[in-house]
């Protein structure tokens, strides 16, 4: 079949794909409910002749879907959890489609359909030329909490890949070479006495005099951590009415570090500070670890290998439309946002005029600086080699998780993007399979390099069961 019937083949199918996207985009689902996209995907993949292995890690809406056979295993990632609250129509006008309801602010509606793509042509590469290997689609619920990744990882589906591809939408195309940073994700429960506020305040105990103390002790906290740590928390349940002291409070916190030592680290301390807290206020306090991600373990080899399919995949066409569309989404951003933008485009090359960039970027960071973001896709690039790249699915400067980007990841913009990682994704695998090894014993070697041999421990304790909700 070779590269060219690749992407012939999914420049032919183009409009299944579309629709699969637009029906996922229309349908958005939160973490963990991710019913409809979960089943029209591995549908799709079973019609399609791959075998289904479906509720991975204990968690109803992640599945694995496999064609082929022996080795290589090449494994791809896809994602199709929706955000709270980001409901947007395909317009440049704020205006939901739903008030208050879900939308993919971080476009899973097209990663995981671009997966799924690159997955059915690299099969159709298999029959065609007898291909020895074996093709995975992973179908990957709830990144946006950081954990649908960690409880299969837990399961073991990822340890037998010889590599992974994935990418995400974004406003460049780019390889993803800055590692994002370890997360994690536990909330703290305290358990105090109620009691009226104004005739017998001695009486009580209140849990939520425990989460502020514990709270001015995490801010204190700040100043002696590492550099690129990062504490952040919400108040879940601070009480019922102000003339009664609480018996019951809580509140989340997010942890980041760059790397899985330094989170667990800040986890001792934090728990050393919420016990204090409880000291102090005479309630009782338990905690729950909810998510627990690794920062990425970036892979050079892989990067460059989608990086140099570009040329065979075929330009990124945009038209007058979608420019229109592009720059009637970038005039609603708040001018800091504009500024940052022109500044960051600077940087990269990129024409102050181009929203949407078609050029691909390619920058190594100097050092191994963790960026702000944490993803669970970290914890597959601790157990195999993993390459990223972004597409232009939006305009340069409309950020993920807004509402510009439900917006756009809507669009005719978002689905060309998807069309082209769905093939430099296909393109860059079929090479796995066909070049003898070299690319995956140069990506392995890199990957024994950059781990040192350390063996992937998952974050999550194995008696924390996913948090099933459908």
């Amino acid at each position: 079949m070779g590269k060219k019937q690749i992407v012939a083949w999914l420049e032919e199918n183009k409009s299944t794909f579309e629709e699969l996207a637009l029906q996922i985009w229309d349908r958005p689902e939160v973490a963990y409910t991710e019913a409809f996209a979960s089943h029209l995907q591995s549908s799709v993949l079973r019609e399609a002749g791959f075998s289904i292995q479906s509720s991975v890690g204990g968690v109803p809406t992640a599945f694995v879907a496999e064609y082929g056979s022996g080795k290589p295993v090449i494994g791809i990632l896809g994602e199709f959890d929706a955000l709270p609250g980001l409901s947007q129509k395909v317009s440049a006008v704020q205006e939901a489609v739903t008030p208050n309801g879900p939308g993919h602010g971080c476009g899973h509606n097209l990663l995981g359909t671009a997966g799924l793509a690159a997955a059915i042509a690299l099969q159709q590469s298999i029959d065609a030329e007898g291909l020895t290997g074996t093709v995975r689609y992973y179908g990957c619920p709830a990144e946006e909490v950081l954990s649908g990744k960690t409880f299969m990882a837990r399961a073991g589906v990822f340890d037998d890949l010889a590599a992974a591809l994935t990418w995400h939408p974004g406003s460049t195309n780019s390889t993803w070479n800055t590692p994002s940073s370890a997360l994690t994700s536990i909330e703290f429960y305290f358990q105090g006495r109620t009691s009226h506020a104004g005739a017998t305040p001695h009486l009580g105990r209140s849990a939520l005099d425990a989460v502020e103390l514990m709270n001015v002790g995490a801010n204190y906290l700040r100043e002696h951590v590492p550099d690129g740590s990062r504490i952040h928390y919400t108040i879940t349940n601070g009480g019922e009415a102000p003339n009664i002291v609480p018996d019951k409070a809580s509140v989340w916190y997010y942890l980041r570090g760059a790397n899985r030592a330094h989170v667990d680290e800040l986890l001792e301390r934090l728990i050393k500070i919420a016990q204090g807290a409880s000291l102090m206020t005479e309630t009782g306090v338990s905690w729950a670890i909810k998510a627990g991600a690794y920062d990425l373990n970036v892979n050079y080899t892989l990067n460059e290998l989608l990086l140099g399919q570009h040329e065979e995949a075929g330009p990124l066409l945009f038209t007058d439309e979608d420019r229109s569309l592009a720059a009637s989404l970038a005039d609603t951003l708040d001018l800091a946002v504009r500024q940052l933008a022109a500044k960051r485009r600077q940087e990269l090359g990129l024409a102050d005029s181009d929203l949407l960039p078609t050029a691909f970027v390619n920058v190594r960071p100097a050092g191994k600086q963790a960026g702000g973001g944490s993803t669970d896709v970290g914890d597959v690039s601790w157990i195999t080699p993993v390459g990223q790249i972004t597409t232009t699915c939006a305009p340069y400067g409309v950020q993920v998780h807004t509402w510009q980007a439900t917006a756009a990841f809507g669009s005719p913009i978002g689905l060309k993007g998807m069309h082209h990682a769905a093939k430099l994704l296909a393109l860059s695998a079929y090479e796995l399979l066909t070049d003898g090894g070299e690319l995956l014993s140069r990506a392995q070697s890199e990957f024994a390099r950059s781990t040192e041999g350390k063996p992937y421990v998952p974050a999550i304790p194995p008696e924390v069961k996913a948090p099933v909700l459908v």
